[in-house]
């Protein structure tokens, strides 16, 4: 039997799922992936300027041999102490590179990074796995830690490289690490078993099951789900995937196998329609009641937002949603004209957001109402930018107070037709209600399609 060339990734993939990693290396080409370009890159981001955690440090260069990588390392080894980064090691045809290696005199600490902000038990399995390489060769690895970002960090006048021990947390995992090699030995033995036994042309099955979406949504999931009915029970909307996978084992997998099952009323009402083509049912006194409580001036506002996970802005936390652009429609009074107003941040603007809230304000005099598609985003990111400004803090508590959500009528369903496929997002909701006007489809629109893709934009 061939031993694989294991990386922690990969070892990583195996643990989620062994067929994944049998797909990615014989039929990646049935995957579906979705882009992840922006999460590597905050990957990469948090990476490099974690390098300066513990001072100066010598960095490997990448080399796709892996060899150069790993005859470098041995030669700073000699150098202790020293700090690593990137150091590459590989045992019995298992490789790793190490984040930050501390190389003390006495053996080494490994220190792996992440960009999260919490610690996930995936993070645990590619720490051991390092562990373990380097334990078997012959290091003396003192210390196993995570290294991650504090959630609670609000940067400050310094730059966020001055502030590395306050930016980041580290959580010691050594004596999960040490418990966990004999598994680590274990599971390296069946991959390799595993995928000498099934060869190239000889796919596994495997049964679908909760590793589909967990640790990490798999690429394969259309390709292995590709002769169940549809529609199915995973395209229950909402429903819990504990919930879903228990149904499908029951062998209730269609919309025909569901439709008398004890279901949430939410569930047989998509079941109901998409089986029965019925049509839409409206709950016009909830709708009335709705729009009974608006005030003119009526203002139509939606925002974009980025986020990342090292803040630029003074006063901001990783990950906070950061406002750069709104557009907003105002009528003024019933059957005045419709205004359009608009906001979009210069990119060389330091104080956008203030200038963000500012514009908006200006835009925004009146009590009137302030209409939005989801309340709980527009509100929370001016809860936000009252806390960064709090000589804001009043206009935007009266903008809030002022906020009606649109939304609410889809969510309770006071307003359903099957097209909607049981979703009450936007990009359902609208095409379902003018689906002959392509205008009105989100993805015939020119080269913004949503939100993601305009943070994007703005931030490249």
């Amino acid at each position: 039997m061939n031993k694989l060339h294991l990386s922690k990734s990969k070892y990583c993939q195996c643990v989620q799922c062994i067929k994944m990693f049998w797909m990615r290396t014989y039929k990646k080409y049935c995957a579906a992936p979705k882009d992840k370009t922006a999460i590597f890159e905050n990957g990469h981001k948090v990476g490099e300027l974690a390098k300066g955690l513990f001072g100066d440090y010598e960095d490997v260069p990448f080399d796709i041999t892996l060899t150069p990588m790993i005859e470098r390392t041995n030669e700073l080894l000699e150098n202790k102490p020293n700090i690593i980064t990137e150091a590459s090691f590989s045992y019995d045809n298992n490789f790793c590179s190490v984040d930050i290696l501390k190389n003390d005199e006495d053996g080494v600490e490994i220190y792996e990074v992440k960009s999260s902000t919490s610690v996930h038990d995936i993070y645990l399995d590619d720490a051991s796995y390092q562990y373990y390489v380097l334990s078997n060769l012959g290091y003396n690895v003192k210390k196993v830690c995570i290294v991650y970002i504090n959630r609670e960090y609000v940067k400050g006048k310094l730059p966020v490289e001055d502030e590395l021990d306050k930016f980041f947390k580290i959580e010691d995992i050594t004596d999960i690490a040490l418990e966990k090699q004999d598994e680590i030995r274990e599971n390296i033995g069946m991959i390799n078993r595993y995928m000498d036994e099934h060869g190239q042309y000889n796919e596994p099955k495997k049964e679908l099951g909760i590793q589909c979406f967990k640790p990490y949504p798999c690429d394969f999931w259309d390709y292995c789900t590709r002769n169940l009915p549809k529609p199915n029970v995973f395209d229950i909307v909402d429903m819990k995937k504990n919930q879903m996978f228990k149904r499908y084992y029951e062998g209730k997998v269609s919309f025909e196998d569901l439709i008398n099952e004890d279901l949430n009323p939410k569930y047989h009402q998509q079941i109901d329609f998409e089986l029965n083509d019925k049509e839409p049912e409206i709950d016009k006194e909830a709708i009335a009641n709705l729009l009974d409580s608006l005030k003119y001036p009526l203002y139509f506002i939606d925002y974009e937002t980025y986020n990342q996970p090292i803040p630029e802005v003074e006063g901001t936390k990783p990950y906070q949603q950061l406002p750069f652009q709104y557009s907003l429609h105002v009528i003024e009074e019933e059957g005045a004209p419709i205004e359009h107003k608009e906001f979009l941040a210069e990119v060389d603007d330091e104080d956008f957001i203030r200038t963000f809230a500012e514009s908006m304000i200006s835009n925004l005099p009146e009590d009137g109402s302030v209409i939005v598609y989801n309340k709980s985003f527009e509100s929370s990111v001016n809860r936000k930018i009252a806390e960064l400004y709090p000589d804001l803090a009043d206009e935007m508590a009266r903008i809030n107070h002022n906020m009606v959500d649109f939304m609410v009528p889809f969510k309770n369903r006071d307003y359903y037709m099957k097209e909607m496929e049981g979703s009450y997002s936007i990009k359902y909701v609208l095409p379902a209600l003018y689906p002959d006007d392509p205008k009105l489809n989100y993805d015939n629109l020119p080269l913004v399609h949503n939100g993601g893709e305009a943070s994007e934009s703005f931030l490249n």
